[in-house]
Formats: structure tokens, sequence, C-alpha cells
């Protein structure tokens, strides 16, 4: 937990009050939706490149500093080669053919999908690191009670299990250095890491046991209707972050049509 609070601390000397900070999770996630599902329409690279500079554009205005964007954004980078490496090897051929092995043909077409793929594994990670980076939990179990009318039950649910993720990364790393104390962290790498992930679901299964048991002797499962301590509103911003995000789905679908590079899936 002291790491993601430092962490948190971080971002806010960097940026103490960004744009987006004033805007309700709840519009955050309809954002999201808007940025991620209209690039499910369609395999191209020029929609996804598009989406991902216009996005990249309204960096300032998110607050997220451009190393912690980069450190969030690695797994993307890492995984969207892999998500593509399918596409290049067993993606219907088309065009040149350059080389064929077993079931496996690269070719023209097979580069273009892998490229478009990869591309858009980062598209829709992009928005989701922007948009939620500095959200705090609290705040959006009430935008979803008051705003999304979400059940309470589901609502404290949810921000308990979140208010954990921050312990779990401190156990990973007092496993790791317990176990470097003892002299058995150099080596057997693999094994290591089944051992220690099994260790930290024993510990999530004891931990969320307790915390429901807690949650359920202060009454936060009964149907009573619950208030709630701060109000969540919408405002003009969160209409403004809507429109923005509706504008860049559209610059970047009428910019892969007008290059003809759109191509919808199935066609």
């Amino acid at each position: 937990m002291s790491a993601v609070v430092a962490e948190r601390r971080d971002l806010d000397a960097e940026s103490p009050r960004a744009w987006l900070d004033a805007v309700n999770p709840v519009s955050r996630l309809l954002a999201a939706v808007v940025l991620s599902v209209p690039l499910f329409a369609s395999i191209d690279a020029v929609s996804a490149s598009v989406a991902v500079l216009l996005e990249l554009a309204l960096l300032p205005f998110t607050g997220v500093a451009l190393a912690v964007l980069a450190r969030r954004a690695l797994p993307l980078v890492a995984f969207a080669p892999i998500a593509g490496l399918s596409m290049l090897l067993y993606a219907e051929p088309g065009g040149t053919v350059y080389a064929r092995f077993w079931l496996a043909t690269i070719s023209d077409e097979s580069i273009r999908l892998a490229v478009a793929v990869a591309l858009r594994v980062i598209a829709l990670g992009i928005p989701t690191i922007l948009l939620f980076s500095r959200v705090d939990p609290t705040r959006l179990a009430d935008a979803l009670a008051q705003v999304a009318h979400l059940p309470a039950r589901f609502v404290l649910g949810v921000l308990a299990g979140t208010r954990l993720l921050g312990l779990f990364i401190d156990d990973w790393r007092s496993l790791t250095l317990a176990r470097r104390a003892r002299g058995v962290a150099d080596t057997g790498a693999i094994r290591r890491f089944a051992s220690m992930a099994f260790v930290l679901l024993v510990f999530a299964v004891r931990r969320g046991s307790k915390l429901a048991v807690a949650m359920e002797a202060r009454a936060f499962g009964s149907g009573i209707p619950r208030t709630w301590a701060r109000p969540s509103t919408l405002s003009w911003r969160d209409g403004v972050l809507v429109a923005v995000a509706v504008a860049i789905m559209a610059a970047a679908i009428g910019a892969a049509v007008a290059t003809g590079a759109f191509r919808f899936v199935g066609s």
C-alpha cells in the first residue's frame, strides 16, 4: 500500500490539479467505452495510429506524467507484438508471399494485419491508462453508486477489492525480500514464481475472507438504502470529455475511410 500511496503523491506533486481530475469517474468510464468499442469495427493501422496520436496530444490535460505513462504502457508494448504474431503467421495470405512453413504463411496481407493488430492493442490500452491512472477508488465508488445507480453492495465490494490491490504488491515485495534473505531467490526463477504466486493466492483468500466477515458485521451487506458522505455530480467537463472522445473516434475512423484502409471485421 505504501508504494501505491507514494506513487500517487508523486503524481499529485507533478500535477496538483489536472483538468481531468474534476471529471466524474462514470464519465471517464463512458469515454473509455467510446474510445475502445469503435476500434473493434475495423482492423487497420490508420485508425489505431490516429487514435493513439490524438490521445497522446491530450496528455497534458490528464495530469499523467510522460514517465508514468511510459512505465505503465510497457506491458502493452511488450504484448502487442505477441498479439500480432498470430496474424503474421496464420492470417489469410494475400499479395506477395514471402515465406511458407507448415501451416504458417507470411505475405503482404498477413504483415498488414499483424501491424494493425499490434497497434490496436496499444490504442485500446492507452485510454485506460490516461483516464484512470489518477482516479481515487472512493470517488469511483461514489460515482458508481450515485450517478450510475449500481447496487451499493456491489459498489462497496469493488471498493474493498480495489483497496487491497496495493497490499498484494507489498506482499509480493515482502516475499521476494524474505526469499533473498534466506538465499533461495537466485535460482529456479519459474519455480520461485509459481510458489510465490501460490502463497500470494493463499494470502488473498485469507484476507478476503476476513474482510468479508468484517464488512458483513458492519452491515455493509444489508438491503437498507445507504447514504453517501460525499456527493458525486456531473458538470460541463463531463460532457466535454465524452464529446472529445467521440471526436477522436470520428477522426480515427474517418481517416481510415478516407485513406481506403478501413476494413470491416469479418469482410
